[in-house]
């Protein structure tokens, strides 16, 4: 070629010995070849251009023409590059030398050099008059369609095959699969009224007390407590080391006779070393309460309606020791039930207290300006050390035998002395009616003034949830069980017109 005889003209070797070569040699001095004699270059045009319309035709070189290209190559073959490394020209090699097959699969026909799309021969065979040096038109935004006949064979191009993998239409959604009647699970909304767990908050409680889904033990109904009507509230909690709450309330209103309201508040504490305290506090609250509910409207005082609930509570209580032989065969050493009892009446302007045991009631001022005062004694060893002079209070209560209980309702107790109390207080305040469990945290009246909020005849609720909250705080260490109970003065003249 043309840059292979530019080569050998200048320097190199031999193209038949591949001897070295002299600048301007024609005949190679070993082997006599003819320097002269390459054949001339080709017309190096491609049939389509890159950008796929047809290259423009090159003008003929002045001194020679070239060569008529023949019928079985319409277009030449790309020109080689040049000599590699070893001064050897690349060899260079005609399309007819190729074996191959077209995309259809058939072998390649002499007329397909370099014309890769199959239209090509399609337009040629659609079209015979058209002009050997025209550069057939080539489709690429179609795919091909075989001509319909006998003429279409494998060479035309490949066969129109169906769509084996048809895809959706543009935003079309799938249509859902059914659901596995296997995995679909069931509505997980448990019926109305079903006691859920507290924990995992969607086990079923079973009937005792344990979740069925994750096994966690159910806080019972008497764990916390509370209760509030229009004059009086109370709120009762297990505290942080129980298992269980022993403690239990009673609060409940009456009318006078005149018409005047008397209010009530009952709080029990059960005897832990017994048999079910948390029954006997239980009873003995609903007694009292019930004995009151009947005595204060049918005009009895107020005193002495509550010397009675107490003897009421006191029964009850022993009829929880009443248990079959057999029963007491199997447990021969087990105390009766027993719990302590203190309790509060707001009548006709009078402040009446009674209790059995260590459970106490404070009065408590509103506007603080007044002494607070502790309403009750306890009926423990620590009292009566300090009543009998033998060690002062601080002192007794010290000792670790000061909350052992002198006074209980209960069938074992030596002897049932409730104990009863009137007062007239001539400004407003509070009754603070509670169990050790919150005055362990706040045993003088000085600092249980302190514990009470200041607008507690307001809110008599939140002062007992502030007071059993003080318990909590302190340790907890016991039930806290905790009732409030405003006291108004009527003004002299109040109601007269």
């Amino acid at each position: 070629m043309s840059q292979m005889h530019q080569q050998t003209a200048g320097a190199g070797t031999c193209p038949g010995c591949e001897e070295p070569l002299e600048a301007g040699d024609l005949f190679c001095g070993a082997c006599g070849y003819d320097l002269s004699a390459q054949p001339a270059a080709p017309d190096d045009r491609p049939t389509i251009a890159m950008n796929g319309s047809p290259s423009a035709p090159p003008t003929a070189p002045p001194t020679a023409p070239p060569p008529a290209a023949s019928p079985a190559a319409s277009s030449p073959w790309p020109v080689a590059p040049d000599a590699d490394s070893s001064d050897m020209p690349v060899p260079a090699h005609l399309p007819t030398d190729l074996p191959g097959t077209d995309s259809a699969g058939g072998e390649l026909s002499p007329n397909a050099h370099v014309n890769a799309s199959p239209n090509a021969n399609v337009n040629s065979t659609a079209n015979p008059n058209a002009n050997a040096g025209e550069t057939p038109d080539v489709r690429t935004d179609a795919p091909f369609e075989q001509p319909a006949g006998p003429s279409a064979g494998p060479s035309a191009g490949p066969s129109a095959e169906p769509d084996e993998y048809p895809l959706p239409a543009p935003g079309a959604r799938p249509e859902p699969e059914p659901a596995d009647p296997r995995t679909v699970l069931t509505d997980p909304t448990p019926p109305a009224g079903t006691k859920l767990c507290v924990a995992c908050r969607s086990g079923r409680v079973d009937p005792d007390g344990y979740c069925e889904n994750c096994g966690h033990a159910q806080p019972r109904e008497r764990d916390h407590m509370e209760q509030e009507l229009d004059a009086v509230a109370a709120v009762s909690d297990r505290g942080l080391r129980h298992h269980r709450n022993e403690d239990a309330f009673a609060i409940s209103s009456a009318a006078l006779p005149d018409g005047s309201p008397a209010v009530v508040a009952i709080v029990c504490d059960g005897v832990s070393s017994a048999t079910r305290p948390d029954e006997a506090s239980l009873a003995a609250s609903r007694a009292a309460s019930e004995s009151l509910l009947d005595a204060l409207p049918r005009g009895t005082h107020p005193q002495q309606a509550m010397h009675d609930a107490i003897l009421s509570a006191s029964d009850a209580v022993n009829a929880l020791a009443a248990e079959p032989t057999q029963a007491r065969e199997h447990t021969p050493h087990q105390n009766a039930p027993a719990c302590t009892l203190v309790g509060s009446i707001v009548a006709g302007g009078l402040l009446v207290v009674g209790w059995i045991g260590d459970s106490r009631a404070y009065w408590v001022p509103d506007d603080r300006s007044g002494p607070t005062v502790r309403l009750t004694e306890d009926d423990s060893w620590a009292a009566q050390m300090v009543a009998a002079g033998l060690m002062n209070e601080a002192e007794a209560y010290a000792d670790e035998r000061a909350h052992a209980i002198t006074g209980w309702l209960g069938a074992d107790a030596y002897e049932l002395e409730p104990h009863t109390a009137s007062f007239k207080p001539d400004r407003a305040g509070v009754v603070v009616v509670c169990t050790d469990g919150l005055w362990n945290y706040a045993e003088s009246a000085e600092e249980m003034a302190r514990a009470v909020p200041a607008d507690s005849a307001l809110r008599p609720l939140h002062s007992a949830q502030v007071l059993v909250g003080h318990a909590l705080d302190g340790g907890g260490h016991d039930n806290v069980t905790v009732a409030i109970l405003p006291f108004r003065v009527v003004p002299q003249g109040a109601g007269s017109a």
